[in-house]
């Protein structure tokens, strides 16, 4: 079995691109399944039959995980499967006929404009991480990376003359997006005095978004800084990463974009994915409608 798993993820390496963090996933899921294996006395993958399959979502039914985690799960195993039956290790899929549960339909949550506002104006920039964390923010709103993406920024990704930076999306799909005015300003005030100071402590690389000590900004470095800025600002939630993407991608379809362009500038490969931002855009119709017609 731990040979097939090794396979399998030299699979998801060389063929698929996939990411270190999403292979990660895949595997403590298969190596789940081997357990529950292991616990019903199954000796080999060869074994696996339909009923099987069933009983293991059975168990994380009963579990009362989230029903996006089982489907998860059920989609890794069959895409498992289906790598085995291509390598002829196994001769079917058993997880080929198992229905993957409907996900759980929850709007992203964004922020609107004056919640933004607020945020960028309890911001001091008058000192390096001040301007370290107004240039983080305001890039993070105005290109809708992903943390990881924002993270792996290099200093030669920008180009601030065209307004452009190359951001690293998944499966090593890279994409040009432009920065607008505000970015720009916010960006060149941290490169001319934000990041110089904060490496002064003789580091040397080209990220371009560093931590106090001049090192490489991680995403866990990102989520902190936005929460402590979301508590400044007395907002009462937490802001993560994501409410900015998904608040770039609300703004822009409120203001008249088209789902295909917002759909490249996120970098979904589906337009499916881009697709539930249009629910939140229709019910900001919908309150303007109910606020502005006189018949309403």
């Amino acid at each position: 079995m731990k040979n097939s798993l090794q396979l399998f993820v030299e699979y998801l390496q060389i063929e698929k691109n996939y990411s270190h963090y999403t292979i990660e996933r895949y595997q403590r899921d298969i190596d789940e399944f081997f357990l529950f294996m292991n616990e019903q006395g199954i000796s080999g993958l060869q074994s696996i039959e339909f009923q099987d399959a069933r009983l293991f979502l059975t168990i994380l039914h009963g579990r009362n995980l989230s029903k996006r985690t089982i489907a998860r799960k059920t989609s890794c195993l069959r895409s498992f499967f289906k790598f085995l039956m291509r390598e002829e290790i196994v001769p079917d899929n058993p997880f080929s006929l198992v229905s993957l549960p409907k996900k759980d339909q929850t709007l992203p949550r964004f922020l609107y404009e004056e919640e933004l506002s607020r945020i960028f104006s309890s911001i001091d920039a008058s000192n390096p991480i001040g301007k370290r964390n107004f240039a983080l923010i305001e890039l993070l709103y105005a290109t809708g990376a992903r943390v990881s993406e924002c993270c792996s920024i290099q200093l030669n990704d920008l180009d601030l003359t065209l307004g452009t930076v190359l951001l690293h999306g998944k499966g090593k799909k890279d994409r040009y997006v432009p920065i607008g005015e505000y970015a720009k300003e916010a960006i060149s005030a941290y490169l001319k005095d934000g990041r110089g100071f904060l490496m002064a402590s003789e580091k040397s690389h080209g990220t371009l978004m560093v931590n106090f000590r001049g090192e490489p900004l991680t995403p866990r470095g990102v989520r902190y800084i936005l929460s402590s800025l979301m508590n400044k600002a007395a907002e009462g939630s937490k802001l993560h990463p994501h409410m900015l993407r998904h608040s770039f991608a609300t703004h822009l379809l409120n203001n008249g974009a088209d789902l295909r362009t917002v759909q490249e500038l996120l970098g979904h490969s589906a337009i499916s994915s881009t697709q539930v931002y249009t629910h939140v855009t229709k019910e900001q119709l919908r309150k303007v409608y109910m606020a502005s017609h006189p018949r309403a």
